[in-house]
């Protein structure tokens, strides 16, 4: 199992498009196997769901993410945990042992949130 973070630094980013990078960490047997860290390719609408999982990641861990979003990874056959805080690490760690939690999204963005179709109203964001 993979699962792609959305990272900012050592922090796990507010929103999933605009990260600086995700870092990709490869479970197995319940372990870490593995984990490496690559830049955002960029955000654009759709692009993300079908670039992850090219690169064969089952869940995308973010503190905010669109509905509209959510849905293009459920059909690329990634699931989506939002609401996630902190550092990166903890993360994985927390994802390992089933106890990292979804929130409510973070991606309550200053310039206008998500609108009721699940858009962001981030300025240049299209998910």
């Amino acid at each position: 199992m993979k699962i792609a973070v959305a990272t900012e630094g050592a922090m796990v980013a507010e929103h999933f498009g605009h990260c600086t990078e995700y870092t990709i960490a490869e479970i197995e047997n319940g372990e870490l196997a593995g984990k490496v860290v690559i830049p955002n390719p960029g955000h654009q609408p759709g692009f993300l769901p079908r670039y992850l999982a090219g690169l064969g990641a089952n869940w995308v861990v973010a503190g905010g993410m669109g509905a509209r979003a959510q849905s293009l990874f459920n059909e690329a056959g990634i699931r989506t945990m939002v609401g996630v805080t902190g550092l990166v690490n903890r993360a994985i760690d927390d994802f390992i042992a089933n106890r990292l939690v979804s929130g409510d999204s973070l991606c309550d963005h200053e310039k206008g949130g998500h609108d009721e179709e699940g858009r962001c109203g981030y300025e240049g964001c299209h998910e």
